[in-house]
C-alpha cells in the first residue's frame, strides 16, 4: 500500500534538506509568538510545560523512526494507522492531521500579519496574510527540490536565530550584564507566580509550539536512503528541539522579568529591543517573518502528500490524488490553501482572537496524531518486530505518552475562552470524520455489489 500511495513522487530530498524540514516545520510561532504569551500568562514555571511537552515529543519521534525504518512512506501515520489500529483510524487520523494543519497555517499566517504590522501598523494585517499564503502556495506549486532547498534556506535562518539568542543570552545571564541572571526566575512573584495549575493550563498551546516534528516521517517517502538518513535526522531533530525549546524558554525568562512578556509580540523581539540596540529588533522580527513563512510552506507540503495517500484509497476527495507535471499533489495543496484562504477570512473579522483559535484547533489534531503514531508503534513492537532503531523504553513509554495526551485534552475544557474552542471542536470533528467514514464506507458497498 506505501509503495502505491508513494508512486509518482521524486526522491529529491537528501539528509541536509530532511533534517531541516524537520526542525525548520517544529520551530515556528508555537516558540517565536506563542512563548510570549505563555510567558505572561504563566510565568517562569513555563519551562516546566516546555520540559514536559518536550519529553512526550521525544517518545513520539523514537516513535516514528521505529515505524519509518520499518516502511518508509509519504503517507506518513496514516498509512501506520491503517495497518496497525484498522482502516478507519487511517481515515479519521489523515482528516485529524488535515485539520492540525489547516489550523496551524492559518496561526502562521496570522502571525506574519502581526510581525508585518510592528513595522507598518497601518498596512491591513488580514492582507499581509493573503499575500503569504500567495506566495507559499506558488513554492510548493513549482516543485519538491525548491520546496527542499527553500525549506533548507528558511530554517537555517530560524537555528542561527534562536543560537544566537542563546549565545547573546547566556553571556548576559552569566555575566550579570544588567538586570539579567537566574534571580529573575524567581524575583517576580516566584517561580510560580499564577500558581502550578498554570502549568499544566498551558500544555495546550506548549503541544502545539511542538506540533510538525513529525515532518521527518512525511518526507522519509521522497528520501533516497531513508534506512541511513531517518535515523540521523530524528536524534538531530530531538536534541535540537531540547536546547531550541527548553533553553529559549529557560533564558527568556532569566534575561527579562516576565512581567515584560505579552501576547502577540515575539518575546525574541522584546528581547533584542531592550538591548537597545536598533536594528536587532528589526533584523529578529524578519526572521520571525521567515519562520512563520517555513512552518505555512511546510504544512502545505505535508497536507498535500497526505491527502494524495488518503484519495489513492477513496478516502479523500478524487481531485486531491492528481499529480502535477512536476510530480507535486496540486489537489490536495490547492485543497489545504482554501482552507488557509478561510483563516484569512477569520483574520479580517477576528484579528485579536484569530491566532489564539487557530492554535486551539491545531493542537487537537497533534494529540491525534501523535497518539496515533505512539499506538501504532506499540502494535508494531507487539507483533514481534525487532528495529534496529527502537523506541526506548516501550511499551512503558507508550502507555506513559498517550497518559500525557489524555491529560492534555481533559484539561481542555478549563482553558481560556479562546483556547477552548478545541475542547468544543471535539464532538462536531467525530460527527463529521463518522459520517465521512460511513458515506465511504456505504459508497464503496455500492461499487462492489454494482
Amino acid at each position: 500500500m506505501g509503495a502505491q500511495t508513494d508512486e509518482g513522487y521524486t526522491h529529491a530530498l537528501g539528509n541536509r534538506q530532511v533534517q531541516m524540514i524537520a526542525i525548520g516545520g517544529a520551530i515556528g510561532v508555537g516558540l517565536f509568538l506563542g512563548a510570549g504569551g505563555r510567558l505572561a500568562a504563566t510565568g517562569p514555571a513555563l519551562v516546566l510545560s516546555y520540559a514536559i511537552a518536550g519529553l512526550a515529543a521525544f517518545f513520539v519521534m523514537r516513535a516514528l523512526g521505529e515505524l519509518v525504518l520499518y516502511r518508509p512512506t509519504s503517507g506518513s501515520f496514516v498509512e501506520y494507522a491503517g495497518e496497525f489500529i484498522g482502516p478507519w483510524a487511517a481515515f479519521a487520523s489523515g482528516w485529524m492531521y488535515w485539520v492540525n494543519w489547516a489550523f496551524t497555517g492559518i496561526a502562521e499566517l496570522t502571525a506574519i500579519g502581526a510581525y508585518i504590522h510592528y513595522w507598518a501598523p497601518a498596512f491591513p494585517q488580514w492582507l499581509t496574510a493573503l499575500l503569504a499564503l500567495g506566495f507559499v502556495l506558488a513554492v510548493n506549486l513549482l516543485s519538491v527540490r525548491l520546496f527542499g532547498e527553500l525549506e533548507f534556506w528558511f530554517s537555517l535562518l530560524k537555528v542561527l536565530a534562536i543560537t544566537t539568542f542563546l549565545v547573546v543570552a547566556l553571556v548576559l545571564v552569566v555575566f550579570g550584564t544588567g538586570s539579567a541572571g537566574p534571580h529573575n526566575l524567581v524575583a517576580h512573584g516566584g517561580f510560580f507566580p499564577t500558581g502550578f495549575p498554570m502549568v499544566l493550563m498551558s500544555l495546550q498551546s506548549v503541544v502545539f509550539a511542538y506540533a510538525a516534528i513529525e515532518l521527518v516521517g512525511i518526507a522519509a517517502g521522497e528520501t533516497a536512503r531513508p534506512e541511513r538518513v531517518m535515523p540521523r535526522a530524528i536524534n538531530g531533530v530531538v536534541w535540537r528541539i531540547a536546547v531550541f525549546y527548553v533553553g529559549s524558554v529557560a533564558l527568556l525568562g532569566m534575561v527579562l522579568p516576565w512581567t515584560m512578556y505579552r501576547a502577540g509580540v515575539s518575546p525574541f523581539v522584546t528581547f533584542f529591543s531592550g538591548l537597545g540596540v536598533p536594528w536587532a529588533a528589526d533584523a529578529m522580527n524578519l526572521i520571525v517573518i521567515t519562520a512563520a513563512l517555513s512552518s505555512c510552506n511546510s504544512g502545505l507540503y505535508a497536507t498535500g502528500r497526505i491527502l494524495r495517500s488518503m484519495a489513492m484509497k477513496g478516502e479523500a476527495p478524487g481531485f486531491t490524488s492528481v499529480l502535477s507535471s512536476r510530480h507535486v499533489p496540486i489537489g490536495g495543496i490547492v485543497f489545504t490553501a482554501l482552507m488557509f484562504l478561510g483563516g484569512v477570512v477569520l483574520f479580517y473579522y477576528l484579528p485579536e482572537r484569530a491566532f489564539n483559535i487557530a492554535t486551539a484547533g491545531a493542537s487537537l489534531g497533534v494529540v491525534t496524531t501523535w497518539g496515533v503514531l505512539v499506538y501504532s508503534q506499540l502494535q508494531l513492537r507487539r507483533r514481534g518486530h525487532r528495529s534496529t532503531f527502537p523506541m526506548p523504553g516501550s511499551p512503558f513509554t507508550n502507555w506513559l505518552t498517550l497518559g500525557f495526551l489524555l491529560l492534555v485534552v481533559l484539561l481542555m475544557p478549563f482553558a481560556d475562552p479562546d483556547q477552548r474552542v478545541a475542547f468544543y471542536l471535539i464532538p462536531a470533528l467525530a460527527a463529521g470524520i463518522a459520517l465521512g467514514w460511513w458515506l465511504n464506507r456505504r459508497r464503496r458497498g455500492q461499487s462492489a455489489s454494482g
